[in-house]
């Protein structure tokens, strides 16, 4: 019985470990990337058939949801920007980051805030930067205007693919 319980213990463990998460809240991820941040305010956003049917065309490629969680990033006296987490699936687990846009439509930058996927598939930070200050006539497509990653091919295809998304939904639904 003490070697089957040591058996799972360790079952449980290795399984934690496989899986990459972050710890850091949207709130600090928003409060190091944009300057003079009062307050984030989370909020919620339900599509319409017709805006989710314009985001999937304008993202160019298939929109699972039609719920998703954004944040107005709001200084003393104005917005800021606004951030959308987008999940998706990636092979068999999901992956959710966060993409935040500044009052210009420019993506600011992207963070992985949960990866579902073993560590190893989680493209680097230089990978990533390459989304950062791309403003809204960038394309975002892996293998065209940006480099696939050897070895998470899937990955940074999902994570353009939700950029592309995040993109649609501030265009058509948060753009002030």
């Amino acid at each position: 019985m003490k070697q089957l319980f040591s058996v799972v213990l360790f079952g449980i463990i290795l399984s934690q470990s496989i899986t990459a998460k972050t710890n850091t809240s949207v709130d600090d991820v928003i409060k190091t990337s944009f300057s003079g941040v009062s307050a984030v305010e989370p909020k919620q956003l339900i599509l319409t058939q017709e805006q989710f049917s314009q985001v999937q065309s304008r993202a160019k490629t298939a929109v699972r949801t039609k719920v998703y969680r954004y944040y107005d990033i709001r200084g003393e006296a104005k917005s800021l920007g606004m951030a959308v987490l987008i999940a998706r699936e990636v092979r068999s687990k999901k992956a959710t980051v966060l993409y935040a846009f500044d009052n210009t439509g420019r993506l600011k930058f992207t963070e992985i805030m949960a990866f579902g996927e073993p560590p190893e598939y989680i493209p680097g930070k230089t990978w990533m930067g390459q989304l950062q200050n791309k403003d809204a006539s960038a394309l975002l497509t892996v293998g065209k205007d940006i480099p696939t990653v050897s070895g998470s091919t899937l990955s940074a295809r999902s994570i353009t693919e939700g950029a592309r998304i995040a993109r649609a939904i501030y265009e058509i639904v948060l753009r002030h």
